[in-house]
């Protein structure tokens, strides 16, 4: 999922005196008549599961144990006869009604037992009836904990969503299904739901269940939905959980995860095979996940579309009558692997197709070369039209979606965005795509680092955050940040409310939750300051070989890290620190001073009596010292003289104690560098030298990006107004592009 909205999220950590950004307003659009599903009864409360199989907490969250090494299958070393250890595979014809848009289904699950022990109940998710009413788990969060969704769109009357069964079936036998509630959520939700099977699936073997659905859309509202013709259909089929055993993620007993859908939960989901058959009317344009099985088969005004897709775990597909001709690219990688690559967008947005198309090329050689080759033939990259902003930014296994803009001329906001969030997109295809983490309980491992390796190329292609209009540049006014500056500005660096290895939905806000991405890149790319550029690319190279395609959790991830030669200890605190738990770090210059060492009044003994220095006369030898000095050295530069000068810094630890970096200047050009790294809340540092200090600092080189005081970490010894008219110069540019921006919409 994109982070943040096109124009407000993705810059909120840049505007954090909330300047707000007009946008487009939504058009009214009036709902087609609805088609009504006969409802099947089943009974509120479900019988206890028939094997006893337990389902993982409900307040799981990053595990803190590594998995075992032969965890999902071991490492897929390339040996092996497919890319992923295949646990399912899915038949799934359906059929789309693009007026009243609805969707009628069959599909046909097959489910294969990795454990040990006999399988007598299967636990599916029904995402689609997340949007049935005020009353499902993720309407009651956005109501009761004052959740928000990105954009937050208005539901009105009609557009409300869902998905019925019709039939479900093991072989020949009707098979009981129950709605359950794994995280103790309200009765109302029906967002899972559990199969209790007639026949038992065996350790090794498989099963096939035949379902019946069908569904109505919502209009786009959360990743899913249509709008006039267009339509994403996102979380739309029946899918089943994973089964997890021991050593997998945390697991000590084989359990079932398979949680509610919460408002900011995305999904988890084993690996499989995908056979899609696809029908829509004839003048409907599809892109899908995965490539065209065989050619489009046409008769009586409606089209079936063939869709396969091996080693993903997910699909999702979009269909729209107003498609303009698509955009197609190859990308050619270095293995030898030829990528065809895939624009659909309406023709309001033709401006946009080229940048998301080159940006998707872009992406495939950054993250092949970084991390490691794609492994799929193909990548669709879908533009949503105009007032189906919820539509945008979306991930699915070779499929994503972009976002819209008005213009798309480099050095222009609209630019910047619309390329970091068609990166951001094509990126989650390794991260939720590839290395397959569960985003339910562990969303640092995909959108956090995702948008952590998004800002490493965002930096390797020397593109900044613009903020500009094609007007306002004519009129010579722009600005722009480096993006690790801007999600460092939005890393709840005062305050942070939540660990990074919190799960998705039990969050003290939406603000919390949306932390995950910006604090995850900024502590990381701390991470890569502490170990250095080169060994924190090679371990994420590791971490992506070792754990493709077998759903890593955050421990395998710290684990990898902390191969890192010399450098377990910085990891294993990083993660105690912030993955774990979350602590400020707040390091000041308490005072700084640097004075002469002047003769002092007092007594002392001389000749075997005892002298006394009154503090006029101490004050009249002083002055006698210097003037004899000075005049002795015309040009002396100031801060230099006859006296030592006594140099005291005391710095300050007001949350987390870290290794922070300190350098004291003095007028001669001189330096005094000393790792502070002392836990103690306080550290006083003196030096006595014939030259006066001009200014200490701490973390010169920027490597503590969390640190919450940055102004704090300066001191000079005369007043310096450089930072305050810095400070004013960049909100006054900041000011007149957003106002050029304003009146250029």
């Amino acid at each position: 999922m994109r982070p943040l909205s096109r124009r407000s999220k993705i810059l909120a950590g840049l505007f954090v005196l909330a300047i707000v950004i007009a946008g487009s307003a939504l058009a009214l659009h009036k709902p087609e008549a609805r088609q009504t599903w006969p409802l099947i009864t089943t009974p509120r409360q479900a019988p206890p599961s028939p094997d006893g199989i337990a389902l993982a907490a409900a307040d799981a969250a990053a595990p803190r144990v590594a998995s075992s090494s032969t965890a999902w299958g071991g490492a897929r070393n390339g040996s092996e006869p497919t890319l992923s250890d295949r646990v399912v595979r899915y038949q799934i014809a359906a059929t789309l009604d693009p007026v009243r848009h609805t969707v009628v289904g069959q599909e046909q699950l097959t489910w294969r037992n990795r454990s040990d022990r006999p399988v007598r109940a299967l636990y599916l998710h029904l995402y689609l009836n997340a949007f049935e009413g005020s009353d499902s788990t993720f309407m009651s969060e956005e109501r009761n904990l004052h959740f928000s969704f990105r954009s937050a769109v208005e539901r009105k009357e009609g557009e409300w969503g869902h998905i019925t069964l019709s039939g479900v079936r093991q072989g020949e036998t009707e098979v009981p299904w129950y709605f359950v509630h794994p995280d103790g959520g309200p009765q109302s939700d029906h967002t899972v739901v559990r199969f209790d099977l007639p026949v038992e699936v065996a350790p090794g073997a498989s099963t096939t269940v035949a379902i019946g659905f069908s569904e109505q859309l919502p209009r786009v509202v959360a990743r899913t939905g249509y709008f006039g013709t267009f339509h994403l259909v996102g979380q739309w089929f029946p899918k089943v959980g994973v089964l997890e055993l021991p050593g997998e993620r945390g697991a000590t007993e084989m359990r079932w995860n398979v949680h509610a859908f919460h408002l900011h939960s995305e999904f988890y989901a084993d690996f499989g095979e995908y056979d899609v058959k696809l029908t829509v009317p004839s003048d409907y344009v599809l892109g899908a996940t995965g490539v065209q099985s065989e050619p489009v088969q046409t008769s009586d005004g409606l089209s079936t579309w063939h869709f396969h897709q091996a080693d993903v775990h997910d699909f999702a597909w979009t269909a729209d009558r107003r498609t303009a001709k698509p955009l197609e690219a190859e990308y050619a990688g270095e293995d030898g692997r030829r990528v065809k690559v895939t624009v659909l967008f309406p023709p309001e947005y033709q401006v946009c197709a080229q940048p998301v198309l080159q940006a998707t090329l872009d992406s495939l050689a950054f993250f092949s070369r970084t991390l490691g080759p794609y492994p799929y033939d193909s990548v669709t990259a879908v533009i949503p039209p105009f007032n189906a902003t919820e539509a945008g930014g979306m991930e699915y296994p070779t499929f994503f979606t972009a976002d819209g803009c008005e213009h798309a001329e480099p050095g222009t906001l609209d630019r910047a965005a619309l390329d970091f969030v068609t990166i951001h997109e094509f990126g989650h295809g390794y991260f939720y795509g590839i290395l397959a983490s569960n985003e339910f309980e562990e969303p640092m491992l995909d959108e956090g680092l995702n948008q952590y390796w998004d800002m490493r190329m965002m930096r390797a292609r020397k593109q900044p955050l613009d903020i500009a209009t094609p007007a306002s540049k004519r009129l010579g006014l722009s600005a722009s940040l480096p993006w690790f500056d801007v999600d460092r500005l939005g890393a709840m660096r005062s305050d942070p409310s939540d660990p990074l290895g919190a799960n998705s939905w039990d969050r003290y806000s939406s603000a919390g939750f949306g932390s995950v991405y910006s604090r995850t890149s900024t502590t990381m790319r701390d991470l890569e300051e502490a170990v250095g550029h080169p060994a924190l690319e090679a371990a994420f190279k590791a971490y992506y070989q070792r754990w493709k395609f077998r759903h890593p959790d955050a421990a395998d991830l710290r684990a990898v890290l902390a191969d890192i030669p010399d450098k377990r200890a910085v990891v294993e605190a990083i993660f105690d620190q912030q993955v774990y738990s979350t602590a400020k770090i707040v390091d000041v210059v308490d005072s700084f001073s640097s004075d002469e060492e002047l003769l002092q009044p007092g007594t002392w003994q001389s000749g075997g009596r005892w002298v006394e220095r009154s503090e006029d006369q101490a004050d009249s030898a002083n002055e006698q010292i210097r003037k004899d000095w000075n005049k002795a050295h015309p040009d002396a530069k100031k801060g230099t003289g006859p006296f030592a000068y006594r140099t005291t810094v005391m710095l300050r630890h007001q949350g987390l104690a870290v290794p922070q970096d300190v350098v004291v200047h003095f007028v001669d050009g001189s330096t005094e560098k000393f790792v502070w790294d002392s836990p103690a809340r306080w550290q006083r540092c003196v030096w006595l030298k014939p030259v006066q200090a001009v200014s200490v600092e701490i973390d010169p080189s920027g490597k503590n990006s969390l640190d919450a005081s940055v102004i704090a970490h300066t001191r000079t010894i005369e007043a310096d107004h450089h930072l305050s008219r810095r400070l004013a110069g960049d909100a006054s540019a900041v000011l007149e592009t957003l106002f050029a921006m304003v009146a250029d919409l």
